[in-house]
């Protein structure tokens, strides 16, 4: 195991907090790291928009965002490696079975593959509108519409 200098991009969120009731705020930053600038764009705008809800919360959007930097880190040969680095490091997740979608998933695009278009003359539900189970008939009942984001 050697250590190798490695590219992260920091996100960093400026905010200015204030308690209830208070009209002064305290400053304060968040700092995380990501491996791709996607993921710390994507987490920005995320935070900034969930912050941006609250109302005793100000996000200082000039002294936000993402940038590249580098970090010293261990560095390994295979995931095998990695993994027996971190038997004892408590928890451990494969990367590569993370990236296997979950089996709910599976079993929704196998229900939703072997459903009638809704569009077609003779389907009754359940069937299927795009990407959307539709359960029940509209006719008086509440119509229960199912759809899983990949």
């Amino acid at each position: 195991m050697e250590t190798a200098w490695i590219q992260v991009f920091v996100l960093t969120l400026a905010e200015c907090i204030a308690p209830a009731g208070k009209t002064v705020c305290q400053e304060q930053e968040l700092q995380l790291e990501f491996l791709s600038r996607a993921s710390c764009e994507v987490a920005l705008q995320q935070l900034v928009a969930l912050k941006d809800e609250s109302a005793s919360v100000i996000v200082n959007k000039n002294r936000s965002g993402c940038a590249a930097s580098a970090r010293e880190r261990e560095v390994f040969d295979s995931v095998a490696a990695v993994s027996l680095a971190s038997k004892d490091a408590g928890e451990w997740q494969d990367p590569e079975a993370a990236a296997a979608p979950a089996a709910s998933y599976l079993t929704h695009q196998q229900r939703l593959d072997e459903l009638p278009d809704c569009g077609d003359a003779n389907a009754r539900p359940p069937c299927k509108l795009e990407g959307i189970i539709v359960e029940s008939e509209t006719s008086g009942e509440p119509v229960e519409v199912w759809r899983r984001d990949p």
